[in-house]
């Protein structure tokens, strides 16, 4: 689903060694990379070697860590403008049932349980060695709203991406901008004429089926932001709901609608952001080598990893 870092981080791990034998980074010329975004193995590669290696910074520090998985809830689909995916929506609903493992993940959370159980000191230790010191060099990036975001040197989740990146100040600046172009590239396209009279459409195909709904963010909120009981009927009638808008969505044309002006948006935000998009690109697979030789490297104890089932 679709963004420092929270006090969730802080978790149990066993300590692993480090070993410093990382290929060394290509010179840099972000022009010379191919702008292919990465798989999700590739994602999934980037994301466990930052995780090793912020639990190795937090056990020299002295506080234990669990690795997180990069989606806990592998069926998660993000569905910004309507869903369309008919399939999904009669399996899934809206994702109250995963929303539902989310919380359980959260509540269960054994990185919570270590926070918790550390003195108010400790706690406050243990922030600073994940977050850094507030005393120490910050790094930060104007983003393209406006808003400026900054993160400490020091601290462990930014020594990691050091390591596996490279250069901290150019991961975190480019990583920020490209990662706040897609809200910003879904408000463009929520905002845009076309999409608003698709949205009429799709309304009236609703309507059409007994259901009274001006657009489908209100849909879906009508199940996911409702505090009322989980019963069999209400898990039915969201299925009912969302089976009928995917339907809708794409005999009212609003699909067709919200991807072209999708791929119109990205294109114009990923030339006016094409500095940060390329060296994002550059940067994470230039990371890749180095993320799959510290995967490769046997840890002397065995680290845990917060699964989705447990």
């Amino acid at each position: 689903m679709i963004p420092g870092t929270a006090l969730v981080a802080m978790s149990v791990a066993a300590v692993f060694a480090v070993v410093s034998c990382d290929p060394p980074p290509p010179p840099r010329d972000p022009g010379t990379t191919t702008a292919r975004p990465l798989t999700e193995r590739e994602q999934n590669l980037l994301h466990d070697a930052e995780e090793r290696l912020t639990v190795s910074c937090m056990a020299s520090r002295g506080f234990r860590r669990w690795a997180v998985l990069r989606r806990p809830v592998p069926e998660d689909r993000d569905f910004p403008y309507v869903i369309d995916n008919v399939k999904w929506a009669a399996r899934h609903g809206y994702g109250s049932d995963l929303q539902a493992r989310r919380e359980h993940l959260r509540v269960s959370d054994p990185n919570q349980r270590y926070f918790a159980s550390l003195s108010a000191a400790d706690r406050q230790r243990a922030v600073a060695a994940l977050n850094g010191e507030q005393s120490a060099a910050r790094v930060e990036v104007r983003l393209p709203t406006g808003a400026t975001a900054g993160r400490y040197a020091d601290g462990c989740t930014s020594q990691a991406q050091e390591r596996l990146y490279g250069d901290l100040t150019a991961w975190f600046g480019a990583d920020m901008i490209a990662g706040a172009l897609p809200t910003l590239r879904q408000q463009q396209v929520a905002g845009d004429g076309r999409f608003k009279a698709a949205v009429k459409k799709w309304s009236a195909c609703m309507r059409d089926r007994g259901l009274r709904y001006a657009d489908p963010y209100q849909a879906r909120a009508a199940f996911t932001g409702s505090s009322a009981p989980d019963t069999a009927a209400r898990q039915r009638q969201e299925i009912r709901t969302a089976v009928a808008e995917a339907e809708c969505a794409r005999t009212s044309g609003l699909t067709a609608t919200a991807r072209s002006l999708n791929r119109r948006y990205d294109a114009r935000l990923q030339k006016q952001y094409q500095d940060a998009v390329r060296d994002r690109f550059w940067l994470a697979h230039t990371a890749l080598p180095r993320a799959r030789n510290l995967l490769t490297t046997k840890p002397t104890d065995t680290t845990t990893t917060i699964k989705e089932n447990q």
